[in-house]
């Protein structure tokens, strides 16, 4: 039984669950309804840890009957490589990006003490927001998912399976091992440091995006601590991204060329930048611009989350094709930014 499969399946159901029943219980106040959406949230995180920790240890192991171990861990691979194989594809980092934030989610829950903000409808409605957000990418998983199966059909042929758990498992005798270009110390730490730093935003985005609904202005005292620590990963990343970028792809002696995935990834770092600034100044004028800059960052990460998968864009970061994961992630794009336009001329036009 492909166990791994079923993990990504039940992660989905019940991060969705609890964020339909948050939604719930910010919309009828029901105690019962914010325990089990607790629950809930809580079931979901530990079988996303779970599933993250099966595959990477399917890829230590080298399982080649899991078409993502397939593709990106070989047994000639050192160990620290057959690990870091878990965000060397499309699937593995979707899977790690949802599980940092549902444990952001968990560390936000069990850090926030002030009463007077964790019993409001704007910390409710915050929750709320960032549970659906999770539950796109693991809905991306459930799609995509990372423990695909090979399996052999009765007339002999080898054929994929995405939803069937039950079929007996047929093993290449060897996988493809890791694109060259990704053998790499840096490589093997640039991206889990950088996902950390989008996931983190995830924070400030849902805290600013209730402030706009609810009109309170206590979301900075949630948004500026998380939107600190999204800060110093995405600085650190894209550092560390510098660093793998002069020695193996060989720009002359220069930590940066101007990728488009380089480009899109430094956007969303000036923007929170930007709002940082705008948390140490007095300035009511420049304040006001604070929701926009929170807001804007994430989404802006999404976008080269876009730009990453679609490969509207020749770069050596892409995948170089538009598959439907690409156009699901076009999709909720369009709806953040939507949103956010629609929430934002509503509040400055006021």
């Amino acid at each position: 039984m492909n166990i791994g499969m079923i993990l990504i399946w039940l992660a989905f159901v019940l991060c969705l669950g609890a964020g339909i029943t948050s939604l719930l219980h910010y919309l009828k106040g029901h105690q019962y309804l914010r325990s089990i959406s607790t629950k809930l949230e809580i079931g979901s995180s530990g079988v996303a840890t779970l599933a993250v920790f099966l595959l990477t240890y399917y890829l230590y192991q080298v399982h080649t009957a899991y078409s993502y171990v397939y593709q990106h861990s070989s047994i000639d691979l050192s160990w620290y490589y057959r690990i870091s194989a878990l965000w060397a594809g499309q699937e593995g980092s979707f899977l790690l990006w949802g599980w940092f934030i549902l444990v952001i989610m968990m560390v936000l829950k069990y850090t926030v003490h002030k009463k007077q903000i964790s019993e409001t409808g704007f910390y409710n409605l915050t929750v709320t927001i960032s549970l659906f957000i999770a539950s796109v990418f693991l809905l991306l998983l459930v799609f995509k998912n990372p423990f695909s199966m090979y399996h052999t059909l009765p007339s002999g042929t080898i054929e994929l399976t995405n939803w069937n758990p039950f079929l007996t498992a047929f093993q290449p005798p060897y996988g493809q091992g890791m694109n060259p270009l990704l053998r790499n110390p840096w490589m093997a730490i640039h991206p889990p440091v950088l996902f950390l730093g989008y996931a983190a935003i995830t924070i400030p985005f849902a805290s600013a995006f209730s402030s706009l609904i609810l009109d309170d202005n206590r979301w900075t005292e949630i948004a500026t601590h998380w939107m600190r620590i999204s800060w110093l990963f995405l600085t650190l990343g894209i550092g560390l991204g510098g660093f793998w970028a002069y020695e193996v792809l060989g720009w002359g002696a220069w930590y940066w060329s101007w990728d488009p995935v380089e480009t899109s990834s430094l956007i969303p770092w000036i923007t929170s930048t930007a709002y940082l600034h705008t948390q140490i100044h007095n300035n009511n004028r420049i304040k006001v611009f604070a929701p926009a800059l929170a807001i804007f960052s994430f989404v802006l990460v999404v976008f080269a989350t876009f730009v990453t998968r679609s490969g509207m864009w020749e770069s050596v970061h892409s995948w170089q094709d538009f598959t439907p994961t690409s156009f699901a992630v076009a999709i909720f794009l369009i709806v953040l930014v939507g949103s956010s336009v629609v929430m934002l001329i509503n509040k400055y036009m006021d």
